[in-house]
């Protein structure tokens, strides 16, 4: 028992890392943004779907609804922070329309995710019911979330191109997939096993494309626009 829970610790660490990894790799797309002082044709979609995503994980990992889930708890609450910073830059440099979106959508997810904790506290005892209906909403927000690869996936397949599918990143989806949903199989939860084997797949799917048509894509392609998309998919989908 002791040893379970050590290697679940430390393949925990190990998920924690990646993923954060996953979390930061849209700082350069801001890192644009606030040189050019404009949002230009990026959105704050992606961003604000991650940081409810995170916020409900961070609830699934509280000890009153899913007990022994402490690493689940401080990457989603690292990534809940970092979310936020992206979300306050995107705000000051977004036009009176951008801003007024960005404010609706956080007010939306603000009254959701109280309505859900509520629900969660108050109608469900136990954390067998309190798991399983969090852990169903979390599940509901991932596969949402694979839409962004999915996007990336279907250009790579339609160009025969990869030079707007970063390898590394691809690759980096594909370990915290795996590391998770090793993590889930560990001692057993379904709730974060369902959703990281999606992502494992997702991101095997990425890989196999990228090595089906690394050979026919065009490196001297120049279509800045296509950073939108890219940036787009720069955000921790698993737990």
């Amino acid at each position: 028992m002791v040893n379970r829970d050590l290697a679940r610790t430390i393949v925990g660490i190990v998920g924690n890392i990646i993923s954060c990894f996953l979390f930061l790799s849209p700082a350069p797309t801001f890192a644009k943004i606030i040189k050019s002082k404009s949002v230009q044709a990026f959105k704050a979609d992606p961003y604000l779907a991650t940081i409810l995503n995170c916020a409900m994980w961070v609830f699934y990992g509280m000890p009153f609804v899913h007990p022994d889930s402490l690493l689940v708890v401080t990457i989603n609450g690292a990534g809940l922070f970092i979310e936020a910073a992206y979300i306050i830059i995107f705000f000051i440099y977004s036009n009176s329309k951008n801003k007024k979106k960005i404010v609706i959508v956080l007010l939306v997810e603000i009254i959701f995710f109280a309505g859900i904790v509520a629900i969660t506290l108050t109608v469900l005892h136990g954390t067998k019911k309190r798991s399983a209906l969090i852990g169903i909403v979390c599940i509901v927000f991932n596969v949402l979330m694979y839409t962004s690869p999915l996007t990336v996936m279907k250009r790579v397949i339609t160009t025969k191109s990869v030079k707007y599918m970063p390898f590394y990143l691809s690759l980096a989806n594909f370990a915290n997939g795996c590391v998770w949903f090793c993590y889930a199989f560990i001692k057993f939860d379904l709730y974060v096993l369902i959703p990281n084997g999606l992502g494992a797949l997702s991101g095997l799917v990425q890989l196999v494309l990228y090595a089906m048509y690394y050979r026919t894509t065009n490196w001297d392609e120049n279509e800045s626009n296509n950073e939108v998309e890219i940036s787009s998919s720069r955000t921790a989908d698993n737990v």
